[in-house]
């Protein structure tokens, strides 16, 4: 990859400002590993996606990517979440704002309270896009308002 000096410097700040909060792989994949235990046992969220995955040791793999790629802008990630989102039937706020919940205790568990206030904006941030792209997606609306944000 053929990338700016501007690009690398602010990839590279990103990161460093994670590591200082003491966001680094590890934590990222204790994050996901806690993360995606409590999503699997949620009498809400466990079906859902017990319905949508198959083999759950690439998944976590695909989230550490993820989740790298989002704190760190290290662009390990490719793929589109919007799409494997807009075509689960009958998503809505509610399972977003338990994700989101879920995501908040694990973060708890695990994190400084710098940690935790960077990732959960990012994850709230994450997760209104997706409310956003399936409530368009499903017709029932055209977007959130600021009220509707989780």
């Amino acid at each position: 990859m053929n990338e700016s000096k501007h690009a690398r410097d602010a990839r590279a700040a990103k990161r460093a400002h994670a590591l200082s909060l003491g966001i680094d792989d590890t934590f990222i994949a204790t994050m996901i590993d806690r993360f995606y235990t409590k999503i699997r046992s949620d009498l809400m969220l466990g079906p859902i996606f017990a319905s949508h995955v198959a083999d759950w040791a690439p998944h976590l793999e695909r989230m550490n990517l993820f989740w790298r790629s989002v704190l760190f802008s290290s662009g390990e990630f490719t793929g589109n979440p919007m799409l494997k989102h807009v075509v689960i039937p009958d998503l809505d706020r509610r399972q977003f704002a338990q994700w989101l919940a879920l995501f908040d205790e694990t973060l708890i568990e695990i994190g400084t309270a710098p940690a935790r206030t960077l990732i959960l904006e990012r994850a709230r941030n994450i997760a209104n896009s997706l409310l956003n792209a399936v409530n368009v997606h499903s017709g029932r609306g055209i977007g959130l308002s600021k009220a509707d944000e989780l």
